[in-house]
């Protein structure tokens, strides 16, 4: 794995914080660059300086297209490729009943868990498109179970995973590895938005039931291997006690 990823450049989108400043972590620990994609400016300056040169920070919101663009762009000016894209940025706010929902807020939350996802696939082709690359998405059980309160980031997911086979159906041939992580749930801060919330069963499970950021963190570093090649155009779930001993997490 450490030889596969050494000297890779990885864009990592909601950099910031919970799985994915664990996956900058991890993918600059075995070598890779990293550019860090993230609303949260200071907060992300701060996780680019502990990492060192092998990261670049820059401030983006993934609604906005050419905000994504100008950001792989700019890590490919500073690294020289763009090999790896793990589109992490989502939110499950605001978990509220359909009939109860702000439609604007709604609309919001699918635009960064789904329009973000888009934009970090279009983006990222324009430099992987005749050499090759892989593009990852976290995915959710919530894409394929409807649960109280979520109808946003269910519905988001379950078309963000429409995305991938879409992907892996229309690029697969051409070097693009397409896939998604479905981590369960875990310890990060939106977990506890959803502790807050008191809506569906999720939001009662214990902090000691969610997985720590760091076990999707070298989840996501694997399926970067040939060894997660039967997954392309699918989903591999963190849930799977196969897939835990095939990352080394058992």
């Amino acid at each position: 794995m450490t030889h596969d990823l050494n000297g890779k450049v990885v864009a990592i989108t909601g950099a910031s914080r919970g799985i994915g400043a664990a996956t900058a972590r991890e993918f600059a620990s075995l070598g890779a660059k990293v550019v860090l994609l993230a609303r949260s400016r200071d907060v992300l300056a701060d996780l680019a300086g502990e990492i060192g040169t092998a990261a670049l920070a820059v401030p983006c919101d993934v609604t906005r297209y050419w905000e994504v663009e100008a950001a792989f762009s700019a890590g490919v000016a500073e690294y020289g490729a763009l090999d790896v894209v793990i589109n992490n940025a989502g939110v499950i706010e605001p978990v509220a009943r359909i009939e109860q929902v702000d439609p604007d807020a709604w609309g919001q939350a699918v635009d960064v868990n789904l329009k973000g996802t888009f934009n970090g696939i279009r983006a990222a082709l324009t430099h992987m498109d005749g050499r090759g690359g892989t593009i990852i998405g976290i995915s959710s059980g919530a894409a394929s179970n409807p649960m109280e309160g979520w109808s946003h980031y269910c519905a988001s997911k379950a078309a963000a995973l429409m995305l991938t086979r879409a992907l892996h159906a229309e690029m697969g041939d051409r070097g693009i590895r397409a896939l998604g992580l479905s981590p369960g749930t875990v310890a990060t801060q939106m977990q506890v938005e959803i502790k807050a919330s008191g809506v569906n069963p999720v939001s009662k499970l214990d902090w000691t039931d969610h997985i720590p950021p760091q076990w999707p963190a070298k989840a996501l570093a694997w399926m970067c291997t040939p060894a997660a090649d039967a997954y392309l155009g699918g989903d591999i779930s963190l849930r799977d006690e196969g897939i835990r001993r095939a990352v080394g997490l058992t």
